[in-house]
């Protein structure tokens, strides 16, 4: 039998999301490590007064706090921290050698590469950990974070990153964001469930439970205190080329407006009918945005409603999610290359058979940088701080990034191909094809439109293995050398 999910033990914001709409990532080396020590004792002591308290998954009784704080360290974080060599060996191998060291798998090549990511990212080694505030507002986000970082000695501060929500939950690229996470046993009911997709197993996120993998249990790190109901996080800083993205759905449109398929790809006068009405190169413009994404700007999917946006009737916020594809084989109604399609092939047969929902990780994301005003573009960095979260980042996000993403390992009619949005494109070899009919239309010589700017996989550990982490500093694991099991 599984263990029951001990709420008080997990930090938040990993099965269940917080909803806040401002957040700060502190990206920090550790200065003085026992200080460093006595502010995770002071994080989880209870007492809110000595620090702000690590926020744990336990639900609320009351009303939501105005902020949480959560924390993740990389594998010379936690060696920093005095963590033995024997426990960091334990660790995977991706974990212990960094996201830099991946960079061909996960697609971080040309404008994305290491090389180019900013000053803070650079040296691997003295990013220790990162310890994120969720807040209501940007005063209580701005206090919270001060108040850490007052902690004497501890910690150097490397970046500041913050992300603020946009209205409507939409993202630079103007689509919204957000709707679709899988839900897992033990948390979510099967009567509550949004949509028709199998429920999780929680070892898809926590360490020490059954996966999504028959039979496969991925390893607990050593001692079994500091690795048992920890997280992996893929933390990426994504810098999203909207000026480029905007011109690109401009060509797309031009054409489609002479070339005969763009009227049976949206029957004339259709774009009357939605709500509000647009011009007919502005809703080619929206049709290729969608297409590329799999969903409306709105969040509609076009499984749903493949020609409007605004589908009569409605469809309700509680039927975004709950749609499949494998009534469309082909593609007709949502590109098998979409991005949505390719990150969750749902109920599509795929290539890779058993892999349907065992990659299934938790993305937690929000933008950072001005809105883009086409009116009054402004120039400036614009982008995303995503969180890719799960408990094997070999077997699920960068197998994501490399066979689906930047392979199209999903489907032979789109190997080869990269994802449209997301995908490692260059100008020279870009293709997105989608079928019309019995016609098909491929647009070519687009560029990667996300560069990374900088990232870390970050272990999140459970609040008995932050406790653990605080005794290192004060002489209460004298036998970590060893790997032997701690005793609280």
């Amino acid at each position: 039998m599984e263990p029951a999910i001990n709420w008080p033990d997990l930090q938040g914001n990993i099965l269940r999301g917080y909803r806040k709409h401002f957040v700060r990532h502190l990206v920090l080396t550790v200065d003085r490590p026992a200080a460093a020590c006595r502010w995770l004792a002071d994080a989880t002591s209870g007492d809110d007064s000595r620090t702000p308290q690590i926020t744990t998954a336990q639900p609320w009784s009351g009303d939501k706090p105005t902020s949480c704080v959560n924390i993740g360290l990389t594998a010379s974080g936690l060696a920093k921290l005095g963590v033995s060599p024997a426990s960091i060996a334990s660790f995977p191998h991706e974990f212990v050698a960094g996201m830099p060291s991946r960079s061909k798998l996960i697609g971080d090549t040309g404008p994305s590469d290491p090389s180019g990511w900013k000053r803070e990212w650079q040296d691997h080694e003295r990013i220790h950990l990162m310890i994120s505030v969720h807040a209501d507002n940007a005063a209580i986000r701005a206090a919270v974070a001060d108040r850490i970082m007052a902690a004497s000695g501890a910690f150097r501060l490397l970046a500041a990153l913050d992300g603020e929500d946009f209205p409507g939950g939409k993202v630079h690229f103007g689509y919204r964001d957000s709707i679709s996470q899988p839900q897992f046993y033990g948390v979510h009911g099967p009567d509550n469930r949004r949509d028709d997709q199998p429920l999780v197993e929680i070892g898809a996120m926590l360490l020490g439970y059954a996966t999504p993998v028959e039979d496969i249990r991925w390893r607990v790190p050593s001692p079994h205190v500091l690795g048992f109901n920890g997280s992996f996080n893929a933390f990426r800083v994504l810098e999203q080329q909207v000026e480029q993205f905007e011109q690109f759905l401009s060509e797309c449109a031009d054409r489609l407006m002479t070339d005969p398929v763009g009227k049976r790809l949206l029957p004339p006068g259709e774009e009357k009918k939605w709500t509000p009405p647009m011009s007919r190169r502005d809703a080619l413009r929206e049709m290729v945005a969608a297409k590329m994404l799999g969903r409306w700007y709105n969040g509609v999917p076009l499984e749903m409603s493949p020609h409007s946006p605004s589908p009569q009737p409605p469809i309700g916020e509680e039927k975004l999610n709950d749609y499949g594809y494998s009534h469309d084989p082909d593609g007709q109604r949502c590109p098998i290359g979409s991005h949505m399609r390719r990150s969750n092939p749902r109920d599509a047969k795929i290539v890779q058979r058993n892999t349907n929902h065992a990659r299934r990780i938790i993305r937690r994301g929000i933008p950072y940088g001005p809105m883009y005003d086409p009116a009054l573009p402004v120039k400036a960095e614009r982008g995303l701080l995503g969180s890719f979260m799960c408990a094997s980042l070999t077997s699920q996000f960068e197998a994501l990034q490399y066979d689906w993403t930047n392979l199209g390992l999903i489907d032979p009619r789109i190997t080869g191909t990269n994802d449209p949005i997301l995908g490692n494109n260059e100008p020279l070899h870009s293709r997105f094809t989608f079928p019309v009919g019995e016609e098909k239309v491929t647009f070519r010589g687009f560029p990667h439109f996300i560069h990374t700017r900088g990232g870390a996989y970050l272990f999140q550990p459970s609040i008995s293995a932050i406790r653990y982490l605080a005794s290192l500093g004060d002489g209460k694991a004298a036998r970590k050398s060893s790997g032997a099991a701690y005793v609280d």
